[in-house]
């Protein structure tokens, strides 16, 4: 086990690079976590790792102990009800005030391995395919390369599409790998990107957005981090724009930058004061 001075190296490192809040009660994370690296990289020990990283951070270790460390727990279709908030109500609203440029676009803000943005555009092909001609751009960000990775194959083992796909979704959108789960269709994987992006920095490069998911990772941040990742989030959408945050997301208190549909649990706008969005 390491010491507590390695422990608030560590609690330190992961809030000012990726606003992860690691609380005393996750000690036990780190040996489980963080062995696997340790033995990656050819050292003995996670105190060994440690060590390693404080005398000599170089950015490929920091990485790696980041990359271990984020939760990367996701499904497909988790909380339903985000999804048919949009498909119900706000793409029907948003089509016709676009109608002309036909076009609209989608973040997925920590995707994770890809099941969010994946579900958002089998959403879409089965509630609008009968309105030909519109451009769906979902683009879906993590912090971790590998995961990223892992997200661009749309490839998904057994145990992963039964969580959150019903035997029908999963006929219709997903190609069999034999003896490897499946695969999504060239369909729903041409309405889907994905790029590396840290939510505490600037994303004036992935342009603005009529759509925002940014669900279930407010949840390890504190009050400023959670401020600063919203403000930056508000930068980048359009004056109409929605968010959706997850059900254990709380933002009271934290920022003005957004107000809460006033009947829709979950969905928040821009508020009135909150300047426009900043593009690319």
């Amino acid at each position: 086990m390491i010491g507590s001075a390695d422990f608030l190296a560590l609690q330190k490192l992961l809030q000012d690079r990726c606003g992860m809040q690691l609380t005393s009660d996750k000690l036990y994370l780190v040996a489980s976590r963080l062995g696997p690296v340790a033995l990656k990289l050819g050292l003995k020990s996670v105190i060994d790792l440690m060590t390693e990283l404080r005398v000599r951070p170089r950015e490929n270790l920091v990485t790696a102990v980041i990359e271990a460390m984020v939760t990367h727990e996701s499904l497909f279709f988790r909380d339903l009800k985000p999804f048919e908030q949009m498909s119900r109500i706000v793409l029907p609203d948003m089509m016709r005030s676009r109608a002309s440029a036909k076009k609209l676009r989608i973040w997925s803000a920590a995707c994770s391995s890809g099941q969010e943005p994946y579900s958002i555009a089998m959403q879409i092909r089965e509630d609008f395919s009968h309105h030909p001609g519109w451009r769906w751009e979902i683009v879906g960000t993590d912090i971790s390369d590998p995961i990223l990775a892992r997200a661009g194959s749309g490839a998904f083992s057994t145990f992963e599409t039964g969580r959150g796909l019903s035997p029908e979704r999963l006929a219709r959108h997903f190609l069999p790998i034999p003896g490897h789960g499946h695969r999504v269709t060239d369909a729903v994987r041409s309405m889907v990107s994905f790029q590396r992006h840290n939510l505490l920095e600037p994303a004036a490069h992935l342009g603005q957005f009529d759509i925002v998911f940014c669900r279930n990772v407010l949840i390890y941040f504190d009050a400023p981090t959670k401020a600063r990742a919203l403000d930056l989030i508000a930068r980048q959408m359009a004056p109409d724009g929605v968010l959706f945050l997850g059900s254990a997301d709380s933002i009271i208190g934290v920022t003005t930058r957004f107000a809460p549909h006033p009947q829709e649990r979950g969905m928040f706008r821009l508020a009135p004061a909150a300047p426009m969005a900043r593009t690319a």
